[in-house]
């Protein structure tokens, strides 16, 4: 397996041009974390492969005894905590094994294209937006990526000024670079707003995090972006993933 020297002059990779939200948070996330520390990729491609979307109109939400449902009638809570690892299925969207629990945490809709969301108003529907954000961000298409942009972004300046800028962006140009969630920490939560951390590990073995701002918009959790269009908070790379809860469909 042939290795490539990392460059020293090259410029940090958050700091480059492209490093913004073209089409939503995740999709400048991923590009950045695959470059942390500018390791070397292997000449193994990663795993690809689509499975079948999976949809919960078959499913039968709880009844939400809360007054929080969902736009899509999935159960909230008055829990505020999230202190272990939720129990979930996983799937693989785009190129990131992301969770979910159809019934009762999310997605509640998923359509014929892949397009997932609704999530319940509990700090482990947080959590599954979040972790489901990074997984259609990973889908190498340019509708998918507009989709995400106009239903998962808060209403704002930064959401139109990411459509803009989507609507200039060549979409082959993106990163193909595999990143699988490793772990979270739930910086915040109210029934209004939750930061959520996310851990990644790359096909290359580095790993890195951001926190996800969230917001309860119309019935589901949305993202928060800035006014330009660029991520309110740029991911970092980690030395360790010790003070992350493991968390992991691969």
């Amino acid at each position: 397996m042939s290795e490539t020297t990392p460059d020293k002059t090259e410029r940090n990779p958050f700091t480059r041009p492209g490093f913004i939200l073209s089409a939503a948070l995740v999709v400048a996330l991923i590009a950045a974390v695959a470059v942390i520390a500018f390791l070397p990729r292997g000449d193994d491609e990663a795993d690809t492969g689509e499975t079948a979307p999976t949809s919960a109109a078959s499913e039968t939400p709880t009844v939400d005894a809360t007054g929080k449902e969902s736009v899509c009638g999935l159960p909230g809570s008055d829990d505020s905590a999230l202190g272990v690892a939720p129990d979930s299925e996983w799937e693989l969207v785009g190129t990131t094994v992301v969770p979910t629990a159809p019934a009762t945490i999310g997605p509640g809709v998923v359509s014929e294209d892949g397009f997932r969301s609704c999530f319940a108003q509990t700090p482990a529907g947080a959590l599954f937006a979040a972790a489901n954000l990074v997984g259609l961000g990973s889908v190498q298409d340019v509708e998918m990526q507009r989709k995400l942009t106009e239903q998962l972004v808060v209403p704002s300046a930064g959401q139109q000024a990411a459509l803009e800028d989507l609507a200039e962006r060549d979409p082959s140009s993106r990163s193909s670079t595999s990143v699988q969630i490793s772990g979270f920490r739930l910086l915040s939560y109210t029934d209004e707003s939750a930061n959520v951390d996310i851990a990644f590990t790359t096909q290359n073995g580095a790993v890195g995090h951001a926190s996800i701002p969230l917001r309860w918009t119309d019935g589901d959790w949305k993202t928060e972006i800035a006014d330009n269009g660029q991520l309110l908070n740029e991911p970092t790379q980690l030395n360790d993933l010790s003070d992350y809860i493991p968390w992991s469909g691969v």
